[in-house]
């Protein structure tokens, strides 16, 4: 929990585009908060971007290291928590299966599909069972002050689409690409799950903006997605999610928060109190609301 005497830090942006380094940033000082789930990725940023306070962490560490199997999520969103953190922004790279929306459109997805297999996916466990509601991945509003601010912005936006989120690393072969199409897919990437998941759990509210690099590979007219292509399209990316972030966050401060989703693990926890393990209680303390 945030010490009585440290101001918490209400949003937090994740995003490996160098946010944490743009123009503006006031009061800068980096944290490393102990988790029970161990170190996050890597420092975090805490500074004021135009008077409000930001906490901004490197989803893959600084100058990319981890793969996307090796983010520790359960770390990330705990430390985040225990800054005070009630909103998180996250930024990502994405594949897109679908014509409209095109390399270098940005899309607020309303909707996952998890293909994920080798990443702890839940604070739960060890004694404590939690089955949280997560018809709604994301936090509409805050989406939807996204996608308005992006119209201000000289950027083609999208609002909806579904989100598959794969393992990784590799990317997609053509026959699977065009299975998630057939499903009604929109988009791809590695990195929205299982962060959405958790912060759910943890009562936080999460909203994804999707920069959209390449079509993936089912596009007969385009090349098949390599690593050139993404990073020259991150590159033109960049410059318009720190404008974006810039314009949505006096907005996003002023919001108010989801209720439900602030008490979305609390009340998703169905253990008698009387059969909860110390030991488990203790490490969910300041995660999970109510224990």
């Amino acid at each position: 929990m945030v010490s009585s005497t440290q101001e918490p830090v209400r949003i937090g942006v994740i995003g490996g585009s160098g946010l944490y380094a743009m123009d503006g940033l006031q009061d800068v000082s980096e944290v490393r908060p102990a988790t029970p789930f161990g170190p996050p990725s890597d420092a975090i940023t805490v500074a004021r971007l135009d008077g409000h306070r930001l906490a901004f962490l490197p989803r893959h560490g600084k100058g990319h290291r981890l793969l996307p199997t090796e983010v520790p999520s359960r770390a990330n969103i705990a430390a985040l928590k225990s800054l005070g953190v009630q909103k998180i922004l996250s930024f990502s790279a994405v594949g897109s299966l679908c014509e409209p929306m095109a390399p270098r459109h940005f899309v607020v997805p309303d909707q996952l599909i998890d293909r994920t297999r080798h990443r702890p996916d839940t604070f739960f466990g060890d004694g404590i069972v939690g089955h949280v509601t997560f018809a709604e991945p994301f936090a509409n509003a805050l989406g939807q002050i996204l996608y308005d601010c992006l119209g201000e912005l000289p950027i083609v936006r999208h609002r909806g689409g579904t989100l598959v989120c794969m393992e990784g690393p590799l990317f997609s072969t053509r026959a699977e690409s065009e299975l998630y199409r057939s499903w009604g897919a929109h988009l791809i990437n590695m990195s929205a799950l299982p962060e959405s998941k958790l912060a759910r759990e943890a009562g936080i509210e999460y909203a994804l903006v999707c920069m959209v690099t390449d079509y993936d590979c089912w596009h007969s007219s385009h090349e098949s997605v390599d690593i050139q292509m993404v990073i020259a399209n991150l590159v033109a990316n960049a410059g318009n999610a720190k404008e974006l972030l810039r314009k949505a966050l006096p907005r996003i401060a002023a919001a108010p928060r989801d209720e439900a989703i602030a008490r979305a693990g609390r009340d998703a926890v169905i253990t008698a109190p009387e059969h909860r393990p110390a030991a488990t209680v203790a490490r969910l303390k300041g995660i999970i609301d109510g224990l």
